[in-house]
């Protein structure tokens, strides 16, 4: 086990980020996702688990629920599962903390807060090759911002290559740190941000209490059998893709070879065609030079005073041929 915590796992992220003791963590890892656009002074952590407004609805689990003191929403969460509907998931989770903003009675005139859904995940957002994709809703044509009220941004860690030095931002200190916590021997950019000392404090596997590090050492092995088990999944369908992949080869290969047998059938078959035609026509000329070579002499014993019977004795013509010249 690592001198600090694995943040992949349910506890290790809470334990950054989900708990009163570490607010300030989440507070400064926020603005410096949102540095330019805005600055958040404090926020108070809600109920994770928020339950159905009507019956048979879904309930929405959250790893990290908070509200800004000026009233926003955001929803924090880490997610090592690839989903096919995970966007649809992200999108449900804001429209429901949108929905429960609703307040009864004529009063209420539909001013909502905004919301934004922070998604660290530990993979690849279907063709989306960049680290940090912010979605916001705008007018198609113009790019304009439409409304500011709903706001999704997704972190691909996997994506994320830049070593201790190269880091520029703060932004990018917090992405290294997160993805490196589990192999440092030393917490860095201490000197260059206060608020790593005090992750520092936090992520000491050391500085657990006895009941925390139960906790973490169960969160870790549900961690690394969810590891295994994808590793697995990949062995066992790369297996069966070799040898699907190796049976449609030799049938693939088998058409290709029957249609380049045709191919070259039908191009030694032209080959020979020419070859044999050309023999052919030689012969049939020569047969035809011969045969006009025979109507001049039986023309030429004609024009002598030769009856055709002794015309036909010479040449080998018919009585016909020759009594036509």
């Amino acid at each position: 086990m690592g001198k600090f915590i694995n943040p992949f796992t349910d506890y290790g992220f809470k334990k950054i980020f989900g708990q009163e003791v570490s607010k300030e963590l989440l507070i400064e890892f926020l603005n410096d996702l949102l540095e330019g656009e805005r600055v958040i002074t404090d926020l108070t952590f809600l109920n994770n688990e928020q339950l159905p407004i009507y019956p048979g609805e879904r309930i929405a689990i959250y790893d990290i629920f908070c509200t800004t003191d000026t009233g926003e929403k955001i929803i924090v969460e880490m997610q090592n599962r690839s989903q096919v509907y995970f966007k649809e998931r992200a999108l449900y989770y804001l429209s429901h903390a949108i929905v429960r903003q609703g307040v009864k009675g004529e009063s209420w005139k539909f001013d909502i807060k905004a919301v934004y859904g922070v998604f660290f995940i530990n993979f690849l957002l279907d063709e989306n090759h960049k680290l940090r994709t912010d979605v916001i809703l705008t007018d198609r044509e113009t790019g304009k911002l439409f409304s500011d009220k709903l706001r999704q941004i997704f972190i691909a860690l996997p994506l994320f290559n830049k070593t201790e030095t190269e880091c520029e931002t703060d932004f990018e200190r917090w992405i290294f740190v997160l993805n490196n916590m589990e192999t440092l021997n030393r917490m860095p950019f201490k000197a260059q941000k206060a608020v790593f000392e005090k992750l520092e404090e936090i992520v000491d596997v050391h500085s657990l209490s006895e009941e925390d590090r139960v906790r973490y050492e169960n969160s870790v092995n549900a961690y690394r059998d969810y590891l295994a088990t994808i590793d697995y999944a990949a062995k066992k369908g790369s297996e069966e893709g070799f040898e699907e992949g190796f049976e449609k080869g030799i049938e693939k290969g088998f058409e290709k070879g029957i249609e380049k047998g045709i191919e070259k059938g039908i191009e030694k078959g032209i080959e020979k065609g020419i070859e044999k035609g050309i023999e052919k026509g030689i012969e049939k000329g020569i047969e035809k030079g011969r045969r006009e070579e025979k109507f001049e002499t039986a023309r030429n014993l004609k024009s002598l005073g030769m009856t055709s019977e002794q015309i036909m004795q010479v040449t080998g013509l018919s009585l016909t041929e020759i009594e036509s010249l």
